[in-house]
């Protein structure tokens, strides 16, 4: 058992440096629209949840895995017979001294946890009880951000809407000073006039969301890891994803992978995802502008 919590440490912390490469951020329940004309002005809203997956949580449970657990003697095995036996009293003392002479090298790992995740925060603490409405308020100070209001346990409750023309490519969302966040929606303008619009994070499952899958692996681990060290530490909460996006655009659709194709509006024409749990494809157009 002393080896499966070493590893399950060990891996843990291996995961959160990959997670350290990107700040998390996952919709919740949405609406979100996309208008594109065809002379390259755009629109673009979002009303709805926006999560910050609390990596700091994640950081304390790979720890309390290797650091919360008191020592416990584990069985000594007998050269002859491989069978578990009682350990001597020095036997006992060497497995003490070993797993205080490692002491160190956990406060260093978590030391390590948390400067990365203040880093990944743009300096934020995330284990600082204002963490959240600190980062609502430096939100509020973006163009497009309209309102944000933290409803706890990471959950942000936002009205988002910008206007621009896209004489380059457009990302949503942004945070200043954050040094990467994964992306919901792209908009990649191309050579000769066309826009290809990728939705990267409104799709839960397969190869359309590959933060999805690490948080998969990542929560899966530390509940091994709370179960093995019997912290019964909370899990980090992933919202339900539930919502709708849609592109309306009077420029010609050259590609797309809605179900049912465009449909014709006043607006010109629309596509629609639904977006949930079982959504597996991420929601892509091309379109092409100009006359």
């Amino acid at each position: 058992m002393s080896g499966i919590r070493t590893w399950i440490a060990c891996a843990s912390l291996a995961a959160l440096s990959l997670l350290a490469s990107a700040c998390i951020l996952a919709p919740g329940k949405f609406d979100a629209t996309l208008d594109l004309r065809r002379d390259g002005h755009f629109s673009f809203t979002y009303t709805g949840q926006i999560h910050l997956l609390a990596l700091s949580e994640l950081a304390s449970m790979a720890n309390r895995a290797d650091e919360d657990e008191e020592f416990v003697e584990q069985p000594c095995i007998d050269d002859e017979d491989f069978e578990e036996r009682p350990c001597t009293a020095e036997e006992a003392a060497q497995q003490r001294d070993e797993w205080e002479a490692d002491s160190a090298a956990r406060k260093q790992r978590a030391e390590d946890s948390s400067e990365a995740m203040q880093a990944l925060f743009g300096g934020i603490d995330p284990a600082n009880p204002q963490a959240a409405e600190e980062l609502a308020q430096r939100l509020q100070r973006q163009e497009g951000w309209k309102r944000v209001d933290y409803r706890g346990d990471g959950l942000f409750d936002v009205e988002f809407a910008i206007e621009s023309r896209l004489g380059h490519d457009f990302m949503f969302p942004t945070l200043e000073r954050f040094p990467m966040v994964n992306s919901f929606v792209l908009a990649n303008l191309r050579q000769g006039n066309q826009v290809r619009i990728e939705a990267p994070g409104f799709a839960a499952q397969g190869g359309g969301n590959p933060f999805a899958g690490m948080m998969s692996g990542m929560a899966g681990m530390a509940s091994v890891a709370a179960g093995a060290s019997g912290s019964g530490a909370n899990l980090p909460k992933i919202p339900d994803l539930d919502g709708t996006f849609r592109i309306v655009t009077d420029g010609r659709i050259l590609a797309n992978n809605t179900d049912e194709g465009p449909a014709e509006t006043p607006r010109g024409q629309v596509l629609e995802w639904r977006i949930n749990a079982r959504t597996q494809s991420p929601p892509m157009a091309l379109i092409a502008l100009g006359d």
